[in-house]
């Protein structure tokens, strides 16, 4: 939640448009209980005058609702629950939703899903393709009128349930919810990959539609006392970042450097291609963007990268940097390892990182040096790399 975005804590953004959503009455702030203090320090440098309360949160996202829930005044009749993680949300799906709840006591906004969607029973083969035209993705706010909302969350601790959304508690009572206009740009964001979306969509907001009725109340609106700003000028000076990692070899491994394979080879251990000069340089992107790491972006823990090539994450580690307005300039690749020699592949290499990157080969600088026999490297255990990326603005 206090994750740079925009140049301000991403929680900041969302806070400001409840702040000047005049359907608004208070607001009750939810974070982990050691995030109080940074909370209520950002409420009160921000003069966010309808957070009356911070409190802690719980073990799961129900927990959390619950602890927000007794923090409520007792003159409210309506609540709104929304993920702090959606700064797109926009004054208008807030108001139309408490509309909605105040008319049939609780409603949800939503989006049509646009993507044709499978089941699995087993995770590897599709047992069933859904009917899209009857699906919606369920966004927040979701809102209820306040004796509905207490009630579902009563019968649900009652009989132990834990639902993915407060929606589904209100639906074991056997009470409609409401569908409302959500929007595609409410992202939640949860990833670096989310941030650049989110930025982007910020950036398109304010180029084109500042001011406008449609994205009234969003972070744009803020009153011009508040010191939430919705983009820092950042000066038009190229910027550096240094990229390294490290493999072992492994058996059974194929081994890629530079999106070269190499057969007959020992290959590297790793979740993806283990390509350790790709990930070496974009880490170095990555970081000359300040747009975290690859290990972020592309998780160890997801499987959907799991023997993924590497071409394919630099090539998407490129649009994430020119969605925060950079270019790369030049690369420059230091490869260390005893073996195999890369001299012959070199312009291969060159030419796959260039494509990669959306750039010209001769930009793109590939080089190789033993450990001279010192340490792991040198004892031919594995290969590292490094390289460094400039970058440049586009914007």
């Amino acid at each position: 939640m206090f994750a740079p975005l925009a140049g301000q804590p991403l929680i900041a953004h969302t806070l400001a448009v409840f702040q000047n959503c005049p359907e608004i009455g208070e607001i009750v702030l939810v974070v982990r209980e050691e995030q109080i203090g940074r909370a209520q320090d950002l409420v009160r440098e921000r003069s966010l005058t309808k957070v009356n309360a911070v409190v802690a949160g719980g073990e799961v996202r129900q927990d959390s609702v619950r602890s927000g829930l007794a923090g409520v005044s007792p003159g409210c009749d309506i609540v709104a629950i929304h993920d702090g993680a959606r700064p797109l949300v926009t004054r208008e799906i807030v108001a139309s939703s408490i509309d909605a709840a105040r008319a049939d006591g609780a409603a949800i906004a939503a989006v049509p899903v646009i993507d044709t969607i499978k089941s699995s029973l087993d995770g590897r083969f599709v047992s069933s393709t859904l009917d899209r035209e009857r699906l919606y993705a369920i966004q927040t706010p979701q809102t209820f009128a306040r004796e509905v909302i207490q009630s579902a969350y009563e019968r649900a601790y009652a009989d132990r349930y834990f639902g993915t959304d407060d929606a589904a508690l209100v639906e074991r009572l056997g009470l409609p919810v409401r569908i409302v206009q959500g929007s595609y740009e409410n992202v939640k964001v949860t990833t670096p990959t989310d941030i650049a979306t989110a930025e982007a969509i910020m950036r398109a907001r304010a180029e084109g539609s500042r001011g406008s009725a449609e994205h009234a109340g969003s972070m744009f609106d803020v009153p011009t006392h508040s010191p939430i700003l919705p983009f820092p000028h950042s000066p038009a000076l190229p910027r550096i970042g240094h990229g390294y990692d490290v493999h072992r070899f492994g058996a059974g491994r194929k081994l890629f450097l530079g999106g070269v394979e190499f057969p007959g080879e020992e290959g590297l251990l790793g979740h993806s291609d283990a390509d350790v000069m790709l990930h070496a340089v974009a880490d170095a992107v990555l970081g000359a963007a300040g747009a975290g790491d690859i290990g972020r972006l592309f998780p160890d823990t997801d499987p959907a990268y799991k023997g993924m090539r590497s071409t394919v994450l630099l090539a998407r580690v490129s649009e994430v940097v020119a969605e925060l307005g950079w270019r790369v300039g030049n690369v420059d690749v230091t490869l260390i390892a005893q073996h195999p020699r890369i001299a012959e592949h070199a312009p291969a290499m060159r030419v796959n990182i260039a494509q990669a990157l959306g750039i010209g080969a001769e930009q793109v600088s590939v080089k190789a040096s033993t450990a001279e026999g010192l340490g792991p490297i040198g004892e031919g255990l594995g290969i590292e790399c490094h390289a460094i990326a400039l970058l440049v603005r586009t914007a």
